[in-house]
């Protein structure tokens, strides 16, 4: 197993990853759970809610000792962390602070199908400087595809505007 800390994902029962990141927060586990804001809407109103980016996961950065990795676990509604041949997968820290730097911006993402294929690209200049990504194009608008590959998921968001370099 590594002995330096890293980023890990968490497979969790479906509605359930607020209260499993809440739990392991208080056990002392940092996670991160990548939400964003949608419009719900009732027969009597609409509100805006957080949801999961990547429903059914969040993340935790511990160092995959077999104390933590069995806390981890043993924690109500969590299905599993993934690994392979019961070695823990680190997610790259590049990734996880990709996703970071684009919530804390408060650019607007969604939920896009994962691409194995397609030219990854760096965006030049604004908010997004040095984001990596795979280039996408949705209803004539050029996209920027970020993916968490141990995951298989995406999410994407609009960089009309923006320059971009071959990386």
């Amino acid at each position: 197993m590594r002995a330096e800390p890293g980023w890990y994902a968490v497979h969790i029962y479906p509605q359930n990853e607020k209260k499993v990141a809440a739990e392991l927060e208080s056990r002392g586990i940092a996670t991160f759970l990548p939400l964003r804001k949608e419009c719900h809407q009732w027969s009597d109103r609409n509100k805006m809610v957080q949801v999961p980016l990547f429903p059914c996961y969040a993340f935790v950065h511990i160092v995959p000792s077999p104390q933590l990795c069995s806390l981890v676990q043993q924690t109500r509604r969590v299905i599993r962390l993934l690994s392979l041949s019961d070695e823990p997968v680190p997610i790259p820290d590049t990734e996880i602070e990709s996703m970071k730097t684009l919530l804390a911006g408060k650019v607007p993402v969604s939920p896009y199908g994962f691409l194995q294929a397609g030219q990854k690209v760096r965006v030049r200049g604004g908010c997004l400087n040095g984001i990596e990504g795979i280039l996408a194009f949705r209803n004539g608008e050029r996209n920027l595809v970020l993916s968490v590959n141990l995951i298989q998921r995406s999410l994407a968001l609009s960089i009309e505007g923006y320059q971009v370099e071959l990386v």
